[in-house]
């Protein structure tokens, strides 16, 4: 493994660049019969915001916790709200959120 210098330090995080984290968890209408449908419609529209490129990275959460998932957004932190406030799952109380201001850097991925 080569070696981490603090100039290589610096470079990188020189680099990097503001995204928001959103965590997804269940909201007071979880688990109701009706919410079936619109988790799918959440799902769906999951796809259009990473297709869109706003939405890369999006990991359901599926481990028996309140936590319904995570997501980071290559969107301010005031856009990811408006994004959210707009999504089906949360307007019908299926999902309440939170976001979070991080940075990363451009281009990482999931292997």
């Amino acid at each position: 493994m080569a070696e981490i210098t603090d100039d290589y330090m610096r470079q990188m995080i020189a680099k990097t660049k503001h995204y928001s984290v959103v965590i997804l968890r269940h909201g007071p209408n979880w688990g109701k019969p009706e919410s079936e449908k619109t988790i799918w419609e959440h799902g769906t529209r999951n796809f259009e915001l990473r297709r869109d490129g706003l939405l890369p990275i999006v990991c359901p959460v599926a481990d028996g916790s309140e936590v319904s998932g995570v997501g980071i957004f290559n969107a301010s932190i005031d856009g990811v709200k408006r994004i959210m406030d707009a999504d089906q799952g949360v307007k019908e109380g299926v999902f309440v959120y939170e976001v979070h201001d991080c940075r990363s850097y451009p281009c990482d991925c999931l292997p």
